[in-house]
């Protein structure tokens, strides 16, 4: 926050006001609380432009209702805190609706008014960094100005970091556009705005080629899918309709699952269908035979299988949780490197010293090796797994349950 914080209450009752005035002791010398009763209150906003107002509910709670509203919509940068004499639901969630970021009584003790007033400035701030960083990311191309998504560009580097810095390992990828209906009419403001109100903030919305739109939602299935496909079209309005392909993350390349969902939106776009989900068929890859009892086996085979899971799997899951965990372990450290013959995540600290070791033996399998130096340390583990078995998940449970164990009995 600034050394000056300015704020203004809008009350009609001349004493209450001065009461509540009163209530809002600030420790800094450069606040200030000016007080305003309905009729001027637009003008003192202009000249005061405050981070934060009060306004109290007026005897007429329609004019409450519309001095929110006037507040909300020309004065972005300022927050809004309802104070009301009695606590009606209904016209608390109305007020809401137009735009109020909290709300009090107007009874409420000194204590809990500087509270609302200290965590609602702490939302400016934030809103504001929040503003400052959207321009920016604008300004370089990141977010398209008009729909606030993801610029085509941009697209496959956002959904990379999305997906490595939380270790999000499930969810749906889905390019969606207009049906040809639909697009005669269509508006893209309008598009953004009904994405927005239908997506979680953890969700990603990303434009693409040809007028179409990607949308990322972790940890979601076809149903999710489906739903907030649903959502987009009920918050669109008039009979608006989509066409989507959509398709399931894990494990997959970005430049596949891009593949995969252009595809599954043209068979949607060309057909009656609303949307086309890319149904997974087990992949005939060098995995197929190692479980099969009746064919040969071919040890330089199973050689080039291991060659093949320590690049795509093994490499990329120490990688990755190393990552994850080299900032979360305070006073440990973190090695991790991968050989031929063997892989090694090492973690160390004052105490103690964990070691996971990945050793081929030359078969159709991995050891995986754990051991703990130290006090109270846990049990150590020997682990056999079939080639067959080390896929991204199997492989990133056991290593994250090695990290747990290490955390959990290395606190001093």
């Amino acid at each position: 926050m600034d050394n000056k914080t300015n704020i203004l209450l809008i009350c009609d009752d001349k004493s209450l006001a001065e009461r509540l005035a009163k209530k809002l002791v600030f420790m800094r010398v450069g606040d200030s609380v000016k007080i305003s009763d309905y009729e001027h209150a637009r003008r003192n906003i202009q000249i005061l432009v405050p981070e934060l107002v009060f306004v109290c509910e007026h005897a007429q709670k329609v004019l409450t209702l519309n001095l929110i509203s006037d507040v909300v919509e020309n004065d972005l940068d300022s927050s809004v805190i309802l104070l009301v004499k009695n606590y009606d639901s209904e016209f608390i969630l109305a007020a809401y609706d137009a735009g109020i970021t909290d709300f009090s009584s107007i009874e409420a003790q000194n204590f809990e008014l500087v509270i609302r007033a200290v965590n609602n400035l702490k939302l400016h701030s934030v809103k504001y960094l929040e503003q400052r960083n959207k321009k920016l990311l604008i300004q370089h191309g990141i977010i398209e100005e008009l729909t606030g998504f993801y610029t085509a560009r941009n697209a496959k580097c956002v959904f990379e970091n999305e997906v490595d810095d939380n270790l999000i390992k499930s969810g749906v990828f889905i390019a969606i556009e207009p049906d040809e209906k639909s697009k005669a009419t269509f508006s893209i403001e309008k598009f953004a705005c009904a994405v927005k109100q239908s997506v979680r903030s953890v969700d990603l919305v990303s434009l693409a080629k040809g007028a179409k739109f990607y949308l990322f939602l972790p940890y979601e299935l076809e149903a999710g899918a489906l739903t907030v496909i649903e959502k987009i079209e009920l918050n669109y309005g008039n009979g608006f309709r989509l066409k989507a392909g959509i398709t399931e993350i894990a494990g997959k390349s970005f430049e596949r699952i891009e593949l995969e969902v252009l595809k599954a939106l043209s068979e949607a776009v060309c057909s009656k269908k609303s949307y086309v989900f890319v149904k997974e068929d087990k992949p005939a890859t060098l995995d197929d035979w190692l479980d099969d009892e009746n064919v040969e086996k071919n040890y330089k085979l199973f050689k080039q299988v291991f060659n093949k899971k320590l690049e795509k799997v093994i490499a990329p899951v120490f990688y990755r949780l190393q990552k994850a965990y080299e900032e979360k372990l305070f006073g440990t450290q973190i090695e991790q490197y991968t050989e031929e013959e063997q892989c090694v995540f090492l973690l160390k600290n004052r105490i103690h010293e964990s070691c996971l070791k990945i050793v081929y033996p030359g078969f159709n399998k991995i050891v995986i090796y754990i051991t703990h130096a130290g006090l109270d340390s846990p049990e150590d583990k020997e682990i056999s797994l079939p080639l067959s078995k080390v896929t991204p998940k199997e492989l990133f449970d056991i290593v994250e349950s090695f990290i747990k164990e290490f955390k959990y009995t290395s606190i001093d």
